[in-house]
């Protein structure tokens, strides 16, 4: 599987230390914070990407800020910065905090000047958040392999969902499906599509080798992650 969701901190996120890239300006950690009412939180208007860095380094930077702006317009919302300046907001993210082998969090989401389903008045948020993150898994199960079971959950149909975009509100599944498979004693959920094909698991793609050749799902009802596309 290539996976692009961060293991569990020793520390409660909001309890971090360093610093936060927050609508332009770098701020404390603890300050980084949303009003109780902003739609992100509410309607799930909110956009995001999973990087990863290696010897200081994000991979893919470009692909994935492309990613995040596309999805922000699937979602009907631009966010307020052009592509340059938030490859630059994410370099210097993990340069303020010593990132060298970690993660990038970038999120986009409605503010909270409008409360209701229709929210176009509503101001445009970014963050960049960054931690240290050396390895998804434990180094036994690279090894061993882990263990899944398929979800009673599906992703959706394309005319039902804006599968494309990595938006928050299409994780709410997924949160579900692991929930139950590691109440389970398993590691993970394989999420089959809305056809009953497999699709991914709950926050990576999925490839298997038959005959000694590789195959993987097409992504027409789910993301085409961009560590996917490298792989193929």
């Amino acid at each position: 599987m290539v996976s692009e969701a961060p293991i569990m901190a020793t520390i409660a996120y909001d309890k971090m230390e360093g610093s936060i890239w927050y609508n332009g300006d770098m701020v404390p950690w603890e300050q980084a914070q949303a009003h109780v009412l902003t739609h992100g939180l509410h309607y799930a208007s909110s956009v995001f990407e999973g990087e990863r860095v290696y010897d200081g380094e994000i991979f893919k930077l470009q692909e994935h800020t492309e990613r995040l702006i596309k999805s922000a317009e699937t979602l009907d919302f631009e966010i307020p910065y052009t592509a340059k300046e938030i490859n630059s907001a994410c370099r210097i993210t993990v340069t303020k905090n010593n990132i060298v082998d970690g993660y990038v969090r970038p999120v986009a989401w409605r503010g909270s000047e409008m409360m209701g389903v229709s929210a176009q008045e509503n101001s445009i948020n970014l963050a960049i958040a960054v931690w240290q993150w050396p390895s998804y898994f434990d180094p036994e199960m690279r090894t061993v392999g882990i263990r899944l079971k398929t979800s009673k959950w599906r992703r959706p149909d394309p005319a039902t969902a804006p599968v494309h975009s990595k938006a928050a509100g299409l994780y709410m599944i997924c949160t579900l499906s692991k929930h139950a498979v590691e109440a389970e004693g398993y590691d993970d959920a394989l999420m089959l599509d809305w056809r009953g094909q497999i699709a991914e698991s709950t926050g990576a793609n999925i490839f298997f080798v038959i005959d000694g050749k590789l195959h993987t799902p097409i992504p027409d009802c789910f993301l085409d992650g961009i560590t996917r596309r490298t792989v193929i």
